[in-house]
């Protein structure tokens, strides 16, 4: 994956949620412009099997809000749901599309059996990617169905054994909230081959603590507090 010149990549957190409407086409493009070096964005899959990008498993926050859940409504259905006046649900065959070859794109999964529509999206274009979850069985399935695809395992809590849960997901990548990292955890994780992504970074002063612990990367919702890593 590229990383700036003091190896610390520098990711948009939903793209630039502070700006335009989170996970939306204009809130990456605004990312990109400000030198992201990756985005990241999360997925669900509609009921046709379409990857698209959106935080929660219903458009309850829409305009014209819906409660139905993504998995139940199709890819017409849902591409017509407004996020902002004239800003669309996107699906993450048009953010790659987007993206190109300018950034890495991290994909989070969510929603039952979302792997394999993502999987099939990121297999179609020639635009950088990795997934990552929560949900560490989803990410070994992602193992199972694209060994070639890097894979990323998210922290909430401080992990027992972090080695382990890598090997158990075959994942490489470690996401922890910020807040739980410490110089053991970055070593442990280093020492399994890994990399370790800090989220969701907010403050010049937080970032400047992780990249003293040796973090690899910077997930933020503004990819301008990390100018000075560039």
């Amino acid at each position: 994956m590229p990383t700036s010149r003091r190896g610390v990549e520098r990711i948009g957190h939903r793209g630039a949620p502070r700006e335009f409407p989170e996970n939306s086409l204009p809130s990456f493009a605004r990312a990109l412009d400000l030198g992201a070096d990756a985005i990241e964005l999360d997925v669900h899959a509609t009921a046709d099997g379409v990857a698209v990008v959106h935080h929660d498993t219903s458009l309850a926050r829409a305009r014209g809000a819906s409660k139905r859940e993504l998995a139940m409504m199709t890819w017409q259905e849902a591409a017509k749901r407004e996020l902002a006046p004239r800003v669309f649900l996107p699906s993450l065959e048009q953010v790659l599309t987007l993206v190109g070859a300018r950034a890495t794109v991290y994909v989070e999964l969510k929603g039952k059996g979302v792997e394999t529509a993502a999987i099939a999206t990121i297999r179609a274009s020639a635009t950088r990617c990795a997934v990552h979850s929560f949900d560490h069985l989803a990410v070994a399935r992602a193992a199972r169905l694209a060994p070639e695809i890097r894979r990323g395992i998210l922290f909430d809590a401080y992990p027992v054994d972090v080695a382990r849960s890598m090997r158990d997901a075959s994942a490489l990548d470690v996401w922890p909230q910020w807040e739980l990292i410490d110089r053991a955890l970055v070593d442990r994780v280093h020492d399994a081959g890994g990399r370790v992504i800090a989220w969701t970074v907010n403050s010049a002063s937080a970032a400047e603590q992780l990249v003293e612990l040796g973090v690899d990367g910077l997930c933020g919702d503004d990819v301008r507090l990390f100018a000075i890593f560039r």
